[in-house]
Parts: structure tokens; sequence; C-alpha cells
């Protein structure tokens, strides 16, 4: 798809790979919300707080196994744009990639 991807173990390392990152470097964060160290609402919200103008417009979108509404809901509470339900079904990642970019 001709996607060039940034790799984090952890919610830490995926703020710091952020936050050490130019202003516009990403395009969009794929967040796993069980991660350790810190998960994926908490690296959310850390993004979302740093001073800098794309930590409040990169989207954001939750990779989870937790699917109901209220799960999808607690995810765009704590600042994401989109959720795609895990097993990852490759054209809805696809999708939702191109709905949260504005893409058609």
């Amino acid at each position: 798809k001709g996607m060039i991807v940034t790799v984090a173990d952890d919610g830490r390392q995926g703020v710091d790979c952020f936050s050490s990152s130019l202003n516009g470097f990403y395009d969009v964060i794929l967040m796993d919300i069980r991660m350790p160290v810190l998960n994926g609402y908490d690296a959310a919200g850390e993004i979302r707080a740093l001073p800098r103008p794309d930590a409040v417009t990169v989207p954001i979108v939750a990779m989870t196994a937790d699917a109901f509404e209220d799960d999808i809901q607690k995810c765009l509470a704590a600042g994401m744009n989109g959720h795609v339900a895990k097993p990852v079904d490759p054209q809805a990642l696809y999708d939702t990639i191109r709905s949260v970019l504005g893409q058609s």
C-alpha cells in the first residue's frame, strides 16, 4: 500500500517516537490499546497534550479486541479518531485509514 511504518513496542515508545519526530511526519497513528508500560488510552492522551500543532490533528486509530460500542466510545473519548477491531480485517483497516485521512 506504499506506507512507511514505524513500530513501537509499547505505549511509551510510541509517544517518544511521535514527540521526537518532525512536525507533520506521521499521517496516522495506529494505537494498540493493551500495551505494556503505557496503555493506548494514556499514550493517546499524552500525544494529544504535546505542545506541537500536529499533536491535536494527527489521526489516531485504536486497534483492539475490545469492540463493543462502549469500548469504541471510550477510544473516541480518549482523543482517538477511529477504531479497528481485532483480529484486523485488512480492508477494514485501509478503509478506516482513508476515512480518518479524509480520503474517499
